[in-house]
């Protein structure tokens, strides 16, 4: 940015701060809704005192940093969130349905002002404030054409207070999306991508981690969640700490050398972890660094353009309110047209042209995930903004044709990730306890499951299917078509997954055949992100999921919108992409221990009992790479049906997702190999493996239940 440039942002800054100021005081837009713009002009006018002490550099007390992130979150919060505009319900019942949702809308995106405060983002700081001025501007200027306010009259009866029309309103919100869309796209490409991008490094890398006034540096939330676990992980021993760190990044590395890729042609790895962990994280990146890798800290993002169904990908903290976040899940219908689809998309390809550079050094995602949350039940408003029948078909081809730019610049058989999982204190009472049996089990040795899994494999390797039966109250009853191998003497279907791309070790998994692939899916509890579903169910056919309920509501159609949205992905349907036996069943001992088992991530709850995957196959933009067992056999099932058809047509062949779904071994009755000839092979019997060679993987279940 020149000077010049520069000087003129300070200008416009200063200039829409000052309206902000008069509006803070001004009653000059319809009695109703004076609240609303004299609250936001608050907030915002809130922000710029924030930025204003950050920038001269005023140390805090923890105390006066404790004070500060209240002020700036507080609205949000559980305990005041029904009286915030932030809530759409709260909104429309102020506002109206048409303004309220419109309005609770630009709220939500104003709140990305706290970040911007903190990172220096003064650009985007800016576009914020004028977009917020020009929408009052409407309503405080509203011309005798537009909509009548019901209710406010004069003294003779005559109506005196006007509204602007709704779609003038609408127009402004749609404008400040598709104008500003190029540079909100271009920005979260490259830091997502650049290391020069540092804010976030420097404060993990260079902050007295002992003293936890760091973590307010960030501007993200702080609960007493990331302040418990920060505690927490400066109490542990350094060699306890370093050990998590080297599981986590020789996870990473040892992802490249099982796919036999060449991880000393790229220069740069995505650190993605929620605040609390910076102990480890460090370590970590020094870890990376000694592999020739700089790291990379995105924050997760803000802008709603940029944002994915509520699915948070980059460094972030706990929620301060998961109902909001649920509630703006779907504020892209306000904008969501052909027209903003395609310009999306042009500027994506711009954004990862203009870094093709760094996205040729990247070489893929490290995660740290988080569980043991409180279980979230959402509520679904109908004041919400939620998409039509056509905006989520727009949504998934801009989903798509996404992927296959970002797959152009960073092609999926080139990268590799990792993924690992800790817990959160809302677990349990015993957090120190669980956080270290996880550790534990993030260690398990890698030779004793890779044999044990190879004998379940070399059974698993003369089906054509697989049958699997759920246990007493489990109604799964499934038929699984596996991929013929012509050279069984140096093919295989199963992959043998041991403590690489995902921690811990413990599973076989393939792409099974669609054709086939028939029967029922049911679950009693599991948790697929954010949410605990109940008595899940879904029915396949030809490996096509066909059914679906779940019972977290009264209402079923409810639940089925909830399966829909959060599995399915508001897809119609989706295939059957992955079929897998999980084998830890020291993770599972510990979980019914601690009766955690319905709190496991889908990382860990993968691992114990058979999961299924509804979405792309194991191996999305990658079938065409060769992979490898530690036996040297390679894996043939990397596509389906459904994939092949890139051959053809791109657009057919992905979904842009991949959700996990497990039975735990106390639901599962058996898992039986079906032989060309028709003989059966069991490979869990009443909840036990039946394999030679895996009997060892019995014993920790003798004690589980």
């Amino acid at each position: 940015m020149t000077e010049k440039t520069d000087q003129i942002l300070k200008e416009r800054y200063e200039l829409s701060l000052g309206r902000i100021r008069e509006i803070e005081r001004e009653q000059a837009a319809a009695p109703a809704f004076v609240d609303y713009f004299q609250r936001t002009a608050g907030f915002l006018l809130e922000v710029h005192r924030v930025y204003e002490e950050i920038k001269s550099g005023r140390e805090l007390s923890m105390e006066e940093c404790r004070e500060r992130n209240r002020r700036l979150y507080g609205d949000i919060l559980p305990e005041h969130y029904g009286e915030s505009y932030g809530n759409p319900a709260y909104a429309v019942s102020r506002l109206g349905e048409e303004y309220g949702q419109m309005l609770s809308f630009l709220y939500s995106e104003l709140r990305g002002m706290i970040v911007f405060a903190f990172e220096d983002r003064l650009e985007d700081m800016t576009i914020l404030q004028e977009t917020f001025v020009e929408v009052y501007s409407l309503f405080s200027m509203a011309k005798a054409d537009g909509e009548s306010l019901p209710g406010e009259t004069g003294e003779d009866g005559a109506e005196t207070a006007y509204l602007p029309l709704a779609e003038q309103v609408r127009e402004v919100l749609y404008w400040y999306v598709s104008d500003y869309c190029d540079q909100m796209t271009e920005y979260r490409v490259r830091e997502s991508l650049d290391p020069s991008l540092d804010f976030a490094k420097r404060i993990i890398m260079e902050s007295d981690l002992g003293d936890l006034r760091y973590l307010y540096r960030f501007g993200e939330h702080v609960s007493d969640t990331e302040l418990k676990i920060a505690e927490f992980m400066n109490r542990l021993p350094q060699e306890t700490v370093q050990l998590m760190a080297d599981t986590y990044t020789e996870g990473y590395r040892r992802g490249f050398e099982v796919m036999r890729r060449d991880l000393s042609r790229k220069s740069t790895v995505s650190i993605r972890y929620e605040l609390g962990f910076e102990r480890m994280i460090r370590m970590a990146a020094e870890n990376f660094r000694a592999m020739g890798l700089e790291p990379v800290f995105c924050r997760a993002a803000v802008h709603s353009v940029n944002r994915n169904g509520g699915r948070k990908v980059g460094y972030h903290s706990s929620s301060p309110n998961r109902q909001y976040d649920y509630d703006h899940r779907y504020d892209e219908a306000l904008y969501l047209d052909k027209a903003f689809r395609e310009r999306r998309a042009a500027m994506l390809r711009a954004a990862y042209s203009k870094y093709r550079r760094e996205a040729a050094a990247y070489a893929g995602p490290a995660v740290v995930e988080t569980f043991g949350q409180a279980e979230f039940q959402p509520v679904n408003r109908p004041e919400c903004l939620s998409l039509t029948e056509k905006q989520e078909k727009l949504a998934r081809e801009l989903a798509a044709e996404g992927a296959q730019i970002a797959q152009k610049y960073v092609p999926g058989d080139e990268t590799s990730f990792t993924i690992i999982a800790f817990p959160v204190p809302e677990i349990g009472e015993p957090y120190e306890e669980i956080f270290r049996e996880i550790i534990r089990i993030n260690t398990l040795d890698y030779e004793t499951y890779k044999r044990a899994q190879q004998s379940i494999i070399d059974v698993l390797d003369q089906a054509c299917r697989v049958e699997v039966k759920g246990g007493p109250g489990n109604e799964t009853a499934l038929t699984i078509s596996l991929h013929p191998l012509e050279e069984p003497e140096r093919q295989t279907n199963f992959e043998n997954c041991v403590a690489d791309v995902n921690i811990p070790v413990g599973e076989v998994f393939t792409s099974p055949l669609l054709a086939g692939t028939t029967g029922l899916l049911h679950v009693g509890n599991v948790y697929i992100g954010e949410f605990q579903f109940r008595d899940l169910k879904l029915h396949f056919q030809d490996g096509m999921v066909r059914e679906y309920s779940c019972a977290n509501f009264e209402d079923p159609e409810e639940g089925r919108k909830l399966v829909r949205q959060v599995i399915l992905k508001n897809h119609d349907s989706l295939p059957m992409g992955e079929f897998a036996i999980g084998t830890n069943t020291t993770a599972y001992q510990a979980a019914e221990r601690y009766r955690i088992t319905e709190k496991l991530p889908i990382l860990i709850a993968e691992k114990l009992g058979p999961h299924f995957a509804v979405g792309d196959t194991c191996y999305s933009w990658a079938e065409n790479s060769p992979v490898y067992n530690p036996d040297g056999k390679e894996i043939i099932a990397r596509d389906n049906e459904i994939s092949l058809l890139r051959k053809e047509d791109l657009s057919r062949a992905y979904f842009q997702c991949h959700t996990d779904i497990t039975i735990p071994y106390k639901e599962l009755g058996q898992i039986t190999a079906i032989l060309p000839d028709g003989s059966r092979r069991e490979i869990i019997r009443d909840g036990r493996f039946a394999v030679a060679g895996a009997e060892l993987l019995n014993e920790p279940l003798e004690n589980a239940y």
